[in-house]
């Protein structure tokens, strides 16, 4: 099975009929039709009457028909449709009215930003890129997740850990939730760098050999998460609660710099356990 880089026109089609399908008419405040709805979400013609566009332009985006949206379109749609921000982002991308870097994805940490990492100790922190691969890391984090070092550079990516690895597997207490997060996440990267195979060959294999992957991915969610909270199984200190917090570095605006803080004393206690020479 094979992932191919982003058909634009067909994933923009497909984005916005489960979109549409997904709402709730009551919600609207639309005029009663006499006849009743055969299929979920609104009909078409509402979405066009929200957005102000004529039906015809909205069946022709949605059955894939070559259109590309003005920014402007876009904009309406994303207000009609009750888009999220990530959503809406997603939409601009597909619609490609987003401004788009020149610059090739990042493989190798900066080495200020690979410093930082080292520095941010005791805090476990890494830097990955728009694939979620694992640019760097400080000692902290491989003590709680995993020996990075001992991995082919192929597996030093967060989703493959945490999909195909087998000592992660049952790693996350809440895994469906940071399965779901991630896949997410994958979306929004896949249609900002539409051109990345070494992604879309990422998304095949995870979508070839795991069926949750698979599921979510065709859920078409779109969310890219900036600050949350994990609970994790350490097999040597036990469950550890972590807050943490993504940033985006403004010279290198693909990586994404991951730092964790335990949620509570008792992970407090378990991370001083961990780095403790």
């Amino acid at each position: 099975m094979t992932t191919s880089t982003v058909d634009a026109t067909q994933e923009l089609a497909a984005f916005l009929r489960t979109r549409r399908e997904r709402l709730d008419p009551d919600e609207f405040g639309l005029p009663s039709r006499r006849r009743s709805r055969r299929t979920p979400g609104l009909r078409r013609e509402e979405v066009a009457e929200l957005a102000g566009v004529s039906i015809d332009y909205v069946v022709r985006l949605e059955q894939g028909r070559g259109l590309r949206p003005s920014a402007d379109v876009v904009e309406a749609l994303s207000r009609a449709l009750r888009l999220a921000p990530d959503e809406r982002a997603y939409l601009f991308d597909l619609a490609r009215q987003r401004p788009r870097s020149s610059d090739k994805p990042a493989t190798t940490a900066p080495p200020p930003l690979a410093r930082l990492v080292a520095d941010l100790a005791p805090l476990p922190a890494m830097l990955f890129n728009h694939r979620y691969d694992i640019l760097a890391w400080n000692r902290e984090m491989a003590r709680l997740l995993l020996d990075f070092d001992t991995l082919p550079p192929t597996q030093r990516n967060v989703m493959w850990l945490c999909l195909m690895h087998p000592l992660t597997r049952e790693f996350y207490a809440d895994r469906e939730r940071v399965v779901r997060e991630g896949v997410a996440h994958l979306r929004a990267a896949w249609a900002a760098h539409p051109e990345d195979r070494v992604l879309s060959d990422l998304i095949a294999e995870f979508t070839a050999h795991d069926e949750e992957f698979a599921h979510w991915w065709a859920e078409r969610d779109v969310k890219v998460n900036g600050r949350g909270h994990k609970v994790m199984r350490h097999p040597e200190v036990g469950e550890v609660a972590v807050h943490y917090e993504v940033l985006a570095p403004l010279q290198d605006p693909d990586q994404r710099l991951v730092i964790y803080r335990a949620a509570d004393g008792e992970s407090q206690a378990a991370l001083d356990r961990l780095s403790a020479p």
